[in-house]
């Protein structure tokens, strides 16, 4: 698509193009949690259209739609791995609060105290309640739990090809009932945190109101009851195939908000 003066229109194009990039953004949203925005999603792919254009007029060969859809999803994709805010440095923080959640049950046959947990970790009490504080945000579920051991992005080779739905993937029944036996051995003031934050959906200033604590102390709690349902799920947070990684949570405890 040209102008009077024989130069791309890229307005053109754009307008021309935005219901391919709707189209592909509802797509990956049907293989995507409801805690995605699919405005996100268009935004990021109309940036892949606009890079898939300059790219072409600068003399790419391939055929632009067929270019323009892989730029576009590119895009997508590189938005939702992005939106994981969490720094790095504090996941592997969590992995080894899940690890010691994991090894102290193993070894005392019920949940760890605070107390021992900072101590597994060689950590002041204060220390480690702020880590957990600063992990506020946490999740129950990454994509990247779902990568192989060979680095293979799972979003690549799952949300860029239909009849692979991540959220089916996490359907199996043995790993839903291992979910649901966690929470219910959470320790009784994390169970009520995770009910009142997922099933009432109260804040965690509410929450601290009913508790009688400070909304930093249920940020704590909270993060310290996911950590403990991961390392149940995820097995202290050790690497597990994808084929093993499977079972989808219960609704009210999927993902942190």
């Amino acid at each position: 698509m040209y102008d009077a003066h024989g130069k791309l229109d890229k307005g053109g194009l754009v307008e021309n193009y935005a219901p391919l990039v709707k189209r592909i953004a509802f797509q990956l949203m049907s293989r995507l949690p409801a805690s995605v925005d699919v405005d996100d999603l268009i935004q990021n792919g109309m940036m892949g259209l606009l890079d898939a254009l300059g790219r072409y007029e600068q003399g790419l060969g391939a055929q632009f739609e067929t270019y323009a859809v892989q730029r576009i999803r590119g895009a997508m994709l590189d938005g939702l791995r992005e939106n994981d805010w969490l720094p790095r440095s504090l996941r592997r923080d969590m992995r080894r609060i899940e690890a010691a959640i994991h090894s102290l049950e193993q070894q005392n046959g019920r949940p760890p105290s605070e107390t021992e947990l900072a101590a597994a970790l060689d950590l002041p009490l204060e220390d480690y309640q702020r880590m957990l504080q600063d992990a506020r945000g946490h999740q129950l579920v990454y994509l990247e739990d779902f990568n192989r051991e060979d680095d293979d992005d799972y979003l690549d080779r799952h949300l860029a090809q239909e009849g692979n739905d991540p959220l089916a993937l996490l359907e199996d029944t043995d790993l839903r009932r291992r979910l649901v036996g966690a929470i219910e051995h959470l320790p009784e003031r994390e169970q009520l945190v995770m009910a009142l934050y997922y099933d009432e959906e109260l804040n965690l200033r509410e929450i601290g109101e009913v508790l009688g604590v400070t909304e930093s102390r249920v940020c704590q709690l909270h993060s310290q009851a996911v950590a403990r349902l991961r390392a149940c799920v995820f097995e202290g947070g050790a690497a597990m195939p994808v084929a093993r990684r499977r079972g989808r949570p219960p609704k009210n405890a999927a993902v942190s908000r």
